[in-house]
């Protein structure tokens, strides 16, 4: 069967599954600002990113300072990996 031919019901009902949900699964997350370099980054980097409008630009230009900030946010607990698919 093609992937266009699957749908969730069917494949409920084929694989015998149960979809459990959860509702407000991120309500106990703490909202953080984004420093102030984040920040400026991002008001420089976004614009140019859309208007370039490639996937390699917005993970460059924007997807990357998050997560620098994040590690930062992390004191360096996690590390960052890119790979070239």
């Amino acid at each position: 069967m093609s992937y266009s031919g699957f749908t969730l019901e069917g494949l409920k009902k084929q694989l015998g599954l149960t979809i459990q949900e959860e509702l407000e699964i991120f309500s106990i997350i703490t909202l953080v600002n984004p420093s102030p370099l984040l920040a400026e980054t991002l008001a420089e980097n976004i614009p140019l990113a859309l208007g370039i409008d490639t996937e390699k630009a917005r993970s460059e230009m924007i997807v990357t300072p998050i997560l620098i900030e994040l590690r930062k946010i992390f004191h360096r607990e996690i590390s960052l990996f890119s790979i070239i698919v």
